[in-house]
C-alpha cells in the first residue's frame, strides 16, 4: 500500500505544475496543445543499453539486499543450488495475496519498464526490459519456484503503469528551468517515475539547463478531475451488511479520446481512474483502471459526428474486505494486468443543449484473478484465470458544463481451468509447491456505473456515483455462489 500512496500522491504534483484542458463528459476550456521540439527528441531519443540494463540489475539486486540483509525474508535465502532448482522445476501459480500480484507486482514491472524508457527507447522495446528484469527475479533472486503469474503481470501490467507515469512525469519536467522551480519539478518527477528520476541523476540531466523543456511530448490536452465525500457499501447475502467510510476519487485523462493521428504512438491517449477508501474495514486502494490506446484507425469524421476503431490496453483492480462483524464474506475483487483488445469511440457533436459520446470495449485476458469462496491456501482468496471482458458506456452533457450524466457497464468472464485434485488432503498441502490456478471454475464479475455532476460553482461539482457489483461464480467441485454489493457516493468534485 505504501507504494500505491507514493502513485496517487505523485499524481497531485501534475495539478499544481501544468495547465489543463478537459476530456471528460463536462468539457471545459480547451487548450491547444504543443508539439515536441525536434532538438529534445533527439537529445534524449539517444539508446543507452548499459545505464538502462545496469538500473534493471541494480534494482533486482537492492531489493534482494534489503530482503535477505534487513527484512531477513526466508524466501531471499538464495544460493547456487536454489537457482538451480528454479531452472529444473520451472513456472507453477504462486499463493501471494491479490494486491502483490496484481498491483505491486505490475508497479515493480514500471520500473524495470521506465529504466529503458529514460533511457531512448521506445514503449515495446521498454516493456523487453521489464521482461528481463522479472525473469532476473524470478529464476535467480528467490528461493521459491518461479512464478507463472509473475511472470505475465509484472511486464505487461508494468507497461500501462510505466508509459502513464513516463508521460505523467514528462509534463511535469522543464530543463530550461531553474532554481526552487527546477527543484520542485525534478523531485516531483522522481516520485511520479523514480527509474527516470534516478536516470536524471545519473546522467547529470536533472540540474543541466538547456534551452528547450525537454519535454519527450510537448504539452497534450489533459484532463484533471478529484472527487472527495462519503461511501456507503452494502453486501447484499443472507445478512445484509452495511458499512460506511470516506471516498477520494482522482480521475486523468490524458490526449484526446476522438483524435486519431497519421502516425499514433502508444499511449498518446490514455485514462486513469483511481478510488482510495478511507474505512478502517476496507483496502486503501479500492480501485484502480487504465485504458491506453496502442493503435488506432478513423472511421467517421464529418461536420455531425466521428467515430474510430483501435487497439487499447487495459488494467483493472477492484478490492474490497469484510464490511463489518455482522458477515465474515468478502463482497468481491478482481484484478486482471494483462487484457488487451479493440475498441470503438464514437462523438456526436453539440446538438443544441445537449452533447453526447459513447464507448464500447472488447477485450481478451491474458491473466486475471477473482475472489474464491473456497480457496484459502497461505495469503490467497482468489483464483487465477484468464478470459475476456466486454466494457461500454455513454456520457451525456447539458448546456456544455451544467450537468453531465455517464453510465458505464464492465463485464469479466473469467475460466480457472488448472485447479486442484478433488480429494487433496488440505492438512499435508505445502502452499510454496501447491501449483494451482485456484478453484476449477468459470465466474462472471459485473460493474454497472451511473454518475451525475451538476455544476455548483465555476469547476466545483456536486457528485452522486452509484456502482454495483454482481459476481456469479460456478465451480467444479463447489455449489455456485452468487454475490450482489452496492456503492454508493456522495462528493464534491472539482474539475480542470
Amino acid at each position: 500500500m505504501k507504494l500505491s500512496r507514493k502513485f496517487i500522491l505523485a499524481l497531485f504534483a501534475i495539478i499544481a505544475t501544468t495547465t489543463v484542458s478537459a476530456q471528460r463528459p463536462i468539457r471545459l476550456e480547451v487548450t491547444p496543445h504543443q508539439l515536441p521540439d525536434s532538438f529534445d527528441l533527439s537529445y534524449y531519443g539517444k539508446k543507452d543499453p548499459w545505464l538502462a540494463g545496469g538500473e534493471v540489475f541494480g534494482f533486482n539486486m537492492g531489493v534482494w539486499a534489503i530482503d535477505r540483509f534487513i527484512q531477513k525474508a526466508e524466501y531471499a535465502y538464495i544460493n547456487g543450488h536454489t537457482i538451480r532448482n528454479n531452472f529444473r522445476r520451472g513456472f507453477v501459480w504462486d499463493n501471494d495475496q491479490m494486491g502483490t500480484n496484481m498491483f505491486l507486482h505490475p508497479y515493480h514491472g514500471n520500473l524495470y519498464f521506465n529504466s529503458a524508457r529514460s533511457n531512448g527507447y521506445n514503449f515495446w522495446q521498454s516493456g523487453l526490459f521489464a521482461l528481463g528484469g522479472s525473469a532476473m527475479w524470478e529464476f535467480f533472486m528467490e528461493n521459491e519456484y518461479p512464478s507463472l503469474n509473475d511472470i505475465i503481470a509484472t511486464p505487461v501490467g508494468g507497461m500501462a503503469i510505466g508509459e502513464l507515469t513516463y508521460r505523467a512525469s514528462d509534463i511535469v519536467l522543464k530543463d530550461n528551468s531553474t532554481g526552487w522551480e527546477r527543484f520542485g519539478r525534478e523531485a516531483a518527477a522522481f516520485v511520479i517515475a523514480p527509474t527516470r528520476g534516478l536516470t536524471r541523476i545519473i546522467n547529470g540531466d536533472a540540474w543541466r539547463k538547456r534551452p528547450t523543456t525537454g519535454r519527450q511530448f510537448g504539452i497534450p490536452n489533459v484532463a484533471i478531475e478529484f472527487s472527495a465525500g462519503i461511501r456507503m457499501l452494502q453486501l447484499k447475502d443472507r445478512l445484509i451488511d452495511e458499512g460506511a467510510g470516506g471516498a477520494f476519487q482522482f480521475n486523468l485523462e490524458y490526449g484526446d479520446r476522438f483524435e486519431v493521428e497519421s502516425s499514433p504512438r502508444p499511449y498518446d491517449y490514455f485514462s486513469f481512474n483511481a478510488e482510495l477508501n478511507v474505512h478502517k474495514s476496507q483496502p486503501v486502494l479500492g480501485q484502480l483502471n487504465i485504458v491506453g490506446r496502442l493503435l488506432s484507425k478513423e472511421l467517421l469524421d464529418n461536420y455531425a459526428t466521428s467515430m474510430s476503431i483501435g487497439m487499447y490496453q487495459h488494467f483493472d483492480y477492484y478490492d474490497s474486505d469484510t464490511i463489518s462483524k455482522v458477515s465474515s464474506v468478502t463482497p468481491y475483487k478482481l484484478g486482471v494486468p494483462a487484457s488487451v483488445g479493440a475498441g470503438l469511440m464514437f462523438r456526436d457533436v453539440q446538438r443544441g443543449r445537449f452533447a453526447m459520446d459513447a464507448f464500447l470495449h472488447a477485450n481478451g485476458i491474458g491473466l486475471g484473478a477473482i475472489l474464491s469462496d473456497y480457496y484459502r491456501v497461505a495469503q490467497r482468496n482468489y483464483n487465477l484465470a484468464a478470459g475476456y471482458s466486454i466494457k461500454g458506456g455513454a456520457n451525456l452533457v447539458l448546456n456544455h458544463d451544467f450537468l453531465s450524466l455517464a453510465a458505464s457497464y464492465e463485464y469479466y468472464r473469467l475460466f480457472t481451468w488448472d485447479g486442484y485434485p478433488r480429494d487433496i488432503d488440505w492438512e499435508t498441502v505445502n502452499p510454496h509447491t501447491l501449483d494451482a490456478q485456484g478453484d476449477r471454475s468459470v465466474a462472471g464479475f459485473g460493474v454497472f456505473s451511473g454518475r451525475a455532476d451538476i455544476k455548483v460553482w465555476r469547476k466545483l461539482y456536486a457528485t452522486v456515483h452509484f456502482t454495483h457489483y454482481r459476481r456469479a461464480t460456478h465451480y467444479h467441485f463447489h455449489p455456485t455462489v452468487h454475490s450482489s454489493t452496492y456503492a454508493l457516493r456522495f462528493m464534491l468534485s472539482y474539475k480542470l
